[in-house]
């Protein structure tokens, strides 16, 4: 007996969207966020079956912030889906805090079909009926920017996209999708990008001239977000030179705050003995690495400026004099890694004296708990450093307004890649939705520090509890916009629409499907943090904040003064 050869079903021929989806993952994509739609539909069954994680959230800002966490958590690129009109329009808010926080994700969203164009289709989606530049064009919150309209040019923005991944730091793109060219048929397209290829490195000759500098003079060290993969060669840098280090908020823990050298931190929520000091001893030059200097970095402040100019090393010639353009900078176009290292092997082994410039290590006093009475935000961050930050493994996050102010004020950070913060766009709800996303993408605790008012704003709890991700948000519950409030008071107003119904947040955890406890005294924090630590999935620790402590946030309200804010009463 015979037997006959088996029937073998021909491999489905491969569409713009199979193919877009495969070359994806060449580039290291691995996981998707998004909210379905319609007119995305082709795409997101292309991306629902390839070996690509994807997780389905309610909202695609939500989506959007949990896509640059996982980008972040993971330093891989990370794809969100999106469907027309509205899905667009609702993740261009991502899009700009993609790119100031420097994440690699790139947005696929559906177009309306060229045929219907002009016809008041239904979420009509082209470059002309949603603003054209914002999202359609290069600048702004975008690298790239495509509308696929032909199969033909699948190959040559796959060579983009590869390009741009490559790039030092960050990199947002859009590919917009007509929905009949989601579903066109397409050759299979490889993309591969050398993530080496566009480091760019410092000459030798500039290498030698700063490290005969440097040896002869230290200059103060000031670092930012862009130098966080760098913290080892610096921290090296450092000891190796004798050299003082000051921070920006996104730059806590790329050297240790006990480390005798540590002034404190720049900016927002900063220390002020760091200005102290650059006035009573100041340099005469500062070596730059990694921060534009901005606003919420430096807020400008004269005092931190070197006597003869900066030498400021970044991969963006952007950078260079925008923040202080009256202080003369020295541009070094260099990756910071590639900077530092070839710095490092100049100076030589040689090993550094101890520090002729001794500085009381942040060490501040613990807050001592008292019995009755709503939870001081001291007694919080004190807890959360003993038992998240020094006693864990966990990703931490805080959210924009009060929340931030205090930890990155008081928190002591060892390792610049646990600590987030997005001071530069500073969306509420950004570190309440992304938290979310470094949780799954990171495959393990997650925390986020957030106020009330950011919690109600976005969140996606209830995705948290779709996925089981180990999320855990510390409520800052005081009822308010505090942060508001309490600038409104120091402006010489009356406080107004600044108050919030009183949430109770353990309850709407539970009827989401999470769970959580609440916290109403200072002595139940160790204990319950210790309990929400341990926790698996979603948690929710409600803590009931006492509303009269002035957070370190003083900086802010003076230069809004400075930019034009009266603070007469109305």
């Amino acid at each position: 007996m015979s037997l006959a050869a088996p029937s073998l079903a021909p491999a489905p021929a491969a569409t713009v969207s199979t193919a877009l989806v495969d070359a994806l993952r060449g580039l290291g994509v691995t996981c998707a966020f998004g909210v379905m739609g319609g007119a995305i539909a082709p795409f997101f069954h292309a991306v629902a079956h390839s070996p690509l994680t994807t997780y389905h959230l309610r909202h695609e800002t939500g989506a959007a912030f949990a896509a640059i966490e996982a980008s972040l958590a993971t330093r891989r690129p990370v794809l969100v889906f999106l469907t027309s009109g509205p899905g667009v329009t609702n993740a261009l808010t991502g899009m700009m805090a993609a790119r100031w926080d420097g994440a690699q994700v790139i947005f696929v969203s559906a177009a309306t079909v060229a045929a219907n164009r002009g016809r008041v289709a239904t979420q009509e989606t082209t470059a002309a009926t949603m603003g054209g530049a914002g999202l359609y064009l290069p600048g702004g919150a975008l690298h790239q920017a495509v509308t696929i309209e032909h199969p033909a040019q699948l190959a040559p923005t796959l060579a983009q996209l590869a390009t741009g991944l490559a790039r030092p730091g960050g990199f947002v793109a859009h590919v917009s999708l007509p929905i009949d060219v989601q579903s066109a048929p397409a050759p299979r397209a490889a993309a591969r990008g050398d993530r080496q290829a566009l480091r760019p490195a410092p000459s030798r000759a500039l290498v030698r001239d700063h490290a005969a500098r440097f040896a002869a003079d230290a200059p103060v060290i000031w670092v930012g977000f862009g130098a966080r993969h760098a913290a080892a060669s610096i921290r090296a840098l450092a000891a190796r030179l004798d050299a003082r280090v000051m921070c920006t908020p996104r730059g806590k823990g790329i050297v240790p705050e006990d480390d005798p050298r540590f002034l404190g931190v720049t900016g927002l929520a900063g220390h002020a003995r760091v200005d102290d000091r650059l006035t009573a001893e100041p340099p005469r030059h500062t070596l730059v690495l990694g921060t534009r200097l901005g606003e919420s970095s430096s807020f400008w402040s004269p005092t931190l400026a070197p006597r003869d100019g900066f030498v400021h090393v970044d991969v963006d010639p952007a950078a260079f004099g925008a923040a202080y353009p009256e202080v003369a900078t020295e541009a070094v176009l260099a990756d910071v890694e590639l900077y530092v290292a070839a710095l490092l092997a100049e100076l030589g082994p040689t090993p550094a004296a101890a520090p002729s410039l001794p500085i009381t290590p942040l060490h501040p006093a613990r807050t001592t708990p008292r019995r009755d009475g709503p939870v001081r935000p001291q007694v919080l961050i004190d807890e959360l450093q003993r038992t998240i930050v020094d006693g864990s493994d966990a990703w931490l996050m805080a959210e924009s307004g009060n929340s931030f102010c205090w930890s990155t004020h008081h928190l002591r950070i060892a390792d610049p890649l646990r600590y987030r913060v997005s001071t530069g766009f500073g969306s509420m709800g950004h570190a309440a939705t992304g938290v979310v996303g470094a949780a799954l993408a990171r495959r393990g605790k997650a925390v986020a520090l957030v106020g009330d008012g950011a919690m109600m704003m976005q969140h996606e709890l209830h995705s948290a509890v779709q996925y089981r991700a180990d999320a855990l948000w510390i409520i800052l519950n005081d009822a308010g916009y505090l942060m508001c409030r309490q600038g409104m008071q120091v402006m010489g107003w009356a406080p107004f629409h600044c108050d919030l119904p009183r949430v109770d947040f353990v309850a709407l955890a539970r009827a989401i499907g999470a769970d959580g406890e609440r916290v109403a005294t200072e002595l139940e924090v160790g204990p319950a943090l210790e309990r929400a630590l341990a926790a698996r999935g979603p948690w929710v620790l409600d803590v009931t904040i006492d509303p009269r402590e002035a957070p370190p946030s003083g900086r802010r309200n003076q230069s809004l003064m400075q930019q034009g804010f009266t603070s007469s009463k109305p």
